[in-house]
């Protein structure tokens, strides 16, 4: 999406106004968007993945098994790296398409005569309720439109004292590009991102506990237009339930490119600038702990759970 241009960082809580929840996105874009092939993550995707591995420095817990959610999109780069953190441990990949879980297995996997010398711990596919130490989900969440509900299959795959790792877009996403739409009477540029704040109240609503949030800013600069749009492209698509409807012609395209020229800022040498929000969170699975009520239900797999047993006894 994004050329690898000028960066520059600035870490803040986040001003801007709560987003609408869920997202204004279009289902249908939403899974077309899932289904597509990455035959190679983007760039800004495998940075952030970058940031967030870096961030692992802080936590003890060193996982036997560990869910990579999405790699293609979310960095191959990324999940080499993770692989590297964690050498001794399984690891389970879950894609979004049947089709892009076997580009996957021929992405990721070792070379066949590889795994008959070494058999590879790398798994694939949606792993056992409460059996995964570290769930890692890099660059997902904006782009789900349902996010409520995956964040409590992701809390639901982890095991008691688990960890959520993620990032995802926020608010000040794009906010030049939105300015621009904006000024020429068009329909919004992309979806609204959600607030970070609203992240850290559905994580606890879905399950988790001590979710702790943090924001940066980065500042991306382009020397033309044609560059900017090729690699807003690639990164995503605008998913928004009232985006433009059907295709535009050559000469909106060239009313577009006009419009862009906007976003040079002479402070950046004339190159033209895009803000992208990035919010990283964290999160534990507790023991769970079900509501007093005159009549309370507990699932089985909570109750192995408070009992102190694996979820794969039949006993309990």
């Amino acid at each position: 999406m994004f050329a690898k241009g000028m960066v520059s960082i600035m870490h803040a809580m986040s001003e801007s106004p709560r987003a609408e929840r869920p997202p204004t996105l279009d289902p249908v874009a939403c899974a077309r968007w899932a289904a597509w092939p990455h035959r190679q993550s983007p760039w800004l995707n495998e940075e952030i993945g970058r940031r967030m591995e870096d961030r692992l420095q802080w936590i003890r817990l060193q996982p036997n098994l560990w869910v990579d959610w999405a790699p293609l999109s979310g960095g191959v780069q990324t999940h080499a790296q993770l692989r590297a953190r964690y050498p001794q441990a399984k690891c389970q990949v879950v894609e979004t398409t049947p089709a892009r879980e076997e580009l996957a297995r021929q992405t990721l996997q070792p070379p066949w005569w590889r795994r008959w010398i070494k058999p590879d711990a790398l798994r694939f596919g949606v792993p056992d309720a409460g059996s995964a130490d570290m769930l890692w989900a890099n660059m997902a969440l904006h782009v789900s439109d349902d996010p409520e509900a995956l964040l409590q299959k992701w809390n639901q795959l982890l095991a008691v004292d688990g960890f959520l790792m993620f990032s995802c877009l926020g608010p000040d996403t794009l906010r030049e590009l939105a300015e621009v739409y904006q000024s020429k009477g068009w329909p919004p540029a992309c979806h609204a991102f959600t607030d970070m704040h609203d992240w850290g109240d559905m994580l606890v609503q879905a399950g988790f506990a001590e979710p702790v949030m943090d924001m940066e800013r980065i500042t991306l600069t382009y020397a033309n237009v044609d560059g900017l749009l090729a690699e807003l492209r690639a990164l995503g698509r605008n998913l928004h339930r009232e985006r433009f409807a059907g295709l535009r012609g050559k000469q909106w395209l060239m009313r577009l490119k006009s419009a862009l020229l906007a976003l040079a800022k002479p402070q950046q040498d004339g190159r033209l600038t895009l803000t992208v929000e990035v919010i990283y969170g964290h999160a534990l699975k507790p023991l769970p702990r079900p509501k007093v009520q005159s009549h309370s239900s507990v699932s089985l797999q909570d109750m192995r759970m408070l009992l102190g047993q694996s979820p794969s006894s039949r006993s309990v």
